[in-house]
């Protein structure tokens, strides 16, 4: 009898703080037990991440119904908008960093006046964006190759996208100020809203309906602009109402020099990051190219897959940072430490089941998205390939954003440029193409290089210097 009103009481703490987690708690992190501290801030973080790839894959099957060349225009924008991407996650980073530490300091208005100089920054760093979308369009798509089609039709959408992209950038660091003071369901049902909202106007404003004219692929960038506008103006809204965590005053509305360059320090760090993997990137898919367009195809199925996949991991790992930010401002090192160690279980856990179900079911995986045989057998190829180094990511992606979180950007950045450009982008080339393993030698160059980072990160970690960063 006893057992099983101890399980039923189990069950319902555990129902309690889902909801918790969902609704928002106002729980000290720095306080209360470490397993709980972790769920109720990782829930909402996954599900944040899960909304916001469900958007990309939704948008671009509305776009896909225009045809190729609609879709290519959108990724030729991306290109451009990925710069953005870089300099907004690094800056969110530091923002994360900076307010988590102030919130595990107690010092609540200070953690206001960052969150306000955040907003500053967010939009300076729109602007030269916003002047180039806005005016170039058509020379911008040109440059990065566009045929005819795209160039004449698709310009609207290139404007739109780039000239709007201070909504984007508010809604990333404006998120972030959330997720560093622990209000991370907020920061989540901003997501939901803004992306619910796109969702139901893309197909809306791409092919008309009503007394609404079909605006093509202009509409599906109209859409993402006003979703987020209402995610943004709730987000603001919010902050100046208040959080559980965090709130702003109209008299903290004013330049600060010294926490602007506080933030602009320690996001440095972050956009180099951003900026290293992203680039390597594109070098990865250069060489790829050489191979044959089959090959690019299945590596960007597989990536999307891996994506989708592993978004419960960067919710976990999220977590990390806050917690870390947290508990140094508390003046907890031992336990910021031990929700690292906690963590990184709970990721290498999960990711070893993501990458049995690589192993097993590759090629199936990739046959949701292409009935191309070649390009089936090479996308399976590279997630049978990730299969073996999951493990070891999932430590990585925790220890990363445990200096993340520490407010220490520039140690990942240096250790990034070692292993992803002075490792893995001549080991792939010279496995592709000299050694003609063609994709596969891509696909083992990342394994070898992505699972000699993942344990050189967590060796660093373990030596603790993170421990005393001042942010």
């Amino acid at each position: 009898m006893n057992t099983h009103n101890s399980n039923h009481h189990a069950s319902s703490s555990l129902w309690q703080d889902l909801k918790s987690a969902i609704k928002g708690s106002d729980e000290d992190y720095t306080r209360i037990p470490l397993g709980r501290a972790i769920f109720l801030l990782a829930v909402p973080m996954v599900l944040e991440l899960i909304m916001e790839s469900t958007f990309a894959i939704v948008d671009i099957y509305f776009v896909g119904r225009l045809g190729p060349s609609a879709v290519s225009v959108v990724g030729l924008t991306e290109t451009y908008l990925y710069l953005l991407y870089a300099v907004a996650m690094g800056l969110a980073t530091a923002v994360t960093a900076i307010v988590a530490r102030r919130i595990g300091e107690k010092r609540k208005e200070a953690a206001g006046v960052a969150a306000v100089q955040s907003i500053f920054v967010a939009l300076i760093a729109s602007l030269p964006f916003a002047v180039a979308g806005l005016f170039f369009p058509k020379e911008l798509l040109t440059l990065m190759g566009a045929d005819a089609w795209g160039v004449e039709n698709g310009y609207r959408y290139t404007q739109w996208m780039l000239g709007g992209n201070v909504i984007v950038v508010l809604l990333f660091l404006l998120n972030a100020v959330y997720r560093g003071a622990g209000d991370a369901a907020i920061a989540m049902r901003v997501l939901w809203i803004a992306n619910g909202v796109n969702i139901v106007l893309d197909p809306i404003l791409l092919f008309g309906w009503g007394p609404v004219p079909a605006l093509g692929i202009e509409g599906a960038a109209i859409a993402t602009n006003i979703g987020r506008a209402i995610g943004v103006l709730i987000q603001l809204w919010i902050l100046f109402k208040g959080g559980k965590h965090i709130r702003v005053s109209l008299a903290q509305l004013k330049w600060q020099g010294k926490v602007m360059l506080g933030i602009l320090r320690t996001s440095a760090g972050g956009i180099g990051q951003m900026i290293v993997s992203m680039t390597s990137w594109i070098f990865l898919m250069r060489i790829l190219a050489d191979v044959g367009s089959e090959a690019v195809a299945g590596a960007t199925i597989a990536l999307r897959v891996m994506m989708f996949t592993m978004m419960p991991a960067w919710g976990l790992s999220n977590a990390a940072a806050t917690l870390v930010g947290q508990n140094l401002g508390a003046g907890h090192p031992a336990r910021a430490e031990s929700a690292v160690w906690k963590i990184g279980l709970y990721n290498m856990v999960f990711l070893i089941l993501v990458s049995v179900l690589y192993f097993l079911y590759h090629e199936q995986l990739i046959q949701l998205f292409t009935a191309d045989k070649r390009v089936i057998t090479i996308g399976g190829e590279w997630l049978r390939i990730l299969s073996y180094s999951f493990f070891v990511y999932g430590w990585w992606m925790v220890s990363v954003q445990a200096f993340n979180g520490a407010g220490d950007t520039k140690t990942p950045t240096l250790i990034n440029l070692f292993f992803f450009w002075l490792i893995q982008i001549p080991l792939s080339y010279y496995l592709a193409i000299h050694l003609d393993w063609e994709h596969s030698g891509v696909f083992w160059g990342v394994f070898i290089s992505e699972t000699s980072v993942g344990l050189f990160t967590l060796w660093l970690f373990t030596r603790g210097r993170w421990k005393t960063v001042q942010v």
